[in-house]
């Protein structure tokens, strides 16, 4: 069975890249897709996605607002942040506030799948293996 991946990101040609990269495995189907933290943190509730990618900084709600409220309805979310190069404070924050790992952009499609495999392979939090 495939992962179900929520792509959370501003930039269309940035959520288009990753459902590229996801859909070329065969292990990934995107499921839904959200421009900002908000619209992530609705489409959480409806969809459950396994897996979630997060754009850190965009509008309305950023990134590590809104992981921490996914987080607050369901803690075993798997959130994967995604940012710029020259963002480590924001990343540093986003994994405090729950995230389980990071990918950098631009994307190399090698780097972004091992990221995600291993996040798939961890035990959801509160749980063991």
């Amino acid at each position: 069975m495939k992962v179900r991946v929520m792509v959370v990101d501003d930039a269309m040609f940035m959520r288009n890249m990753l459902k590229e990269i996801l859909n070329n495995t065969g292990r990934y189907e995107v499921v839904a897709e959200a421009t900002n933290g908000q619209e992530a943190l609705q489409l959480y509730k409806q969809v459950r996605p396994d897996l979630i990618t997060m754009d850190i900084v965009m509008p309305v709600m950023d990134g590590i607002e809104a992981t921490r409220e996914i987080l607050r309805i369901d803690p075993q979310a798997r959130i994967v942040m995604c940012s710029a190069l020259g963002q480590e404070p924001l990343v540093i924050e986003s994994i405090a506030a729950g995230a389980r790992d990071f990918i950098v952009k631009p994307f190399a499609p090698e780097k972004v799948i091992r990221v995600l495999d291993q996040v798939m392979q961890t035990a959801p939090a509160g749980q063991t293996t």
